[in-house]
């Protein structure tokens, strides 16, 4: 499988384990129903939610509801940073309307379907375009979500960091540095560090189609040098100006973006 990793020796010793990681799924439910395919467990990374599509424009909830030129022209203005702009354009667009119930609404459908094609085990964490109180009505039993916390897979322990930092996007689920430093904090030291966003290293948070830098965590650059997971997992950079990098023992590993290539990144041990 493309992205597929093996990490130390397995034949002869005891039955491998095999993890399969997905993140920013962006509705792609058809390949989400396969991902855990031949894998012990599932992890996702989070950005369930297709809100709007900056590859396919007439894609995700924002043009269902505004149609596709309006969509083509909000991601003209946000890719050339003209984000003042594209506020105006979507108070404009939102005027006399329920914002936040056609959007709930729309997201619940979307959920409804994702989490229903979720395997069994799956261990999920939120991204920033996510909406976490929804969760606990759709994660069904054998989706065990983890936000700040720790769980033990295969005799290895992997820590979860959900959501994005604070940024002009102004996505459902972006927190105050100091309240993701807090989360990653109180994970200690793990084998493998999954979060949604990656740690603050440019080569890591430049997106060369958007053409602008995402927001990366400090905090998770400073956990990864000095707990030294063997793994720091991540997505939300698309299109990044590098997929893979080591930093000092830890190896940082953008794990793809599922809703364009519809294939997992695989480790096993």
């Amino acid at each position: 499988m493309r992205g597929s990793e093996t990490d130390g020796p397995t034949a002869g010793t005891r039955r491998s384990t095999r993890i399969h990681v997905v993140s920013d799924v962006h509705g792609n439910v058809e390949d989400l129903a396969r991902a855990g395919e031949g894998a012990d467990a599932l992890i996702c990374l989070g950005d369930l939610v297709l809100f709007l599509d900056y590859a396919d424009h007439s894609r995700g909830i924002f043009p269902a509801l505004f149609g596709r030129e309006n969509a083509s022209r909000i991601v003209a203005l946000r890719t050339a940073r003209r984000f003042e702009e594209a506020r105006a354009l979507g108070r404009e667009l939102w005027a006399g309307r329920d914002r936040h119930t056609e959007i709930l609404g729309a997201v619940r459908r979307q959920y409804a379907e994702l989490f229903a094609a979720f395997p069994t085990p799956t261990y999920a964490t939120y991204g920033n375009v996510d909406v976490p109180h929804l969760w606990p009505e759709y994660a069904r039993p054998g989706t065990t979500v983890l936000d700040g916390e720790r769980v033990e897979i295969g005799g290895r322990v992997f820590g979860f960091v959900g959501g994005g930092l604070t940024s002009p996007m102004n996505t459902p689920y972006e927190i105050s540095d100091e309240e993701y430093a807090a989360k990653v904090e109180a994970l200690g030291r793990v084998d493998v560090l999954c979060s949604h966003i990656p740690p603050e290293v440019p080569e890591l948070t430049y997106d060369t189609v958007a053409r602008r830098f995402e927001r990366g965590s400090r905090a998770l650059l400073e956990a990864i040098r000095t707990t030294r997971p063997r793994y720091a997992l991540f997505g939300h950079v698309h299109q990044p100006l590098v997929r893979r990098m080591r930093i000092g023992y830890t190896e940082c590993v953008n794990v793809g973006h599922f809703a364009s290539t519809g294939t997992p990144w695989a480790l096993t041990w």
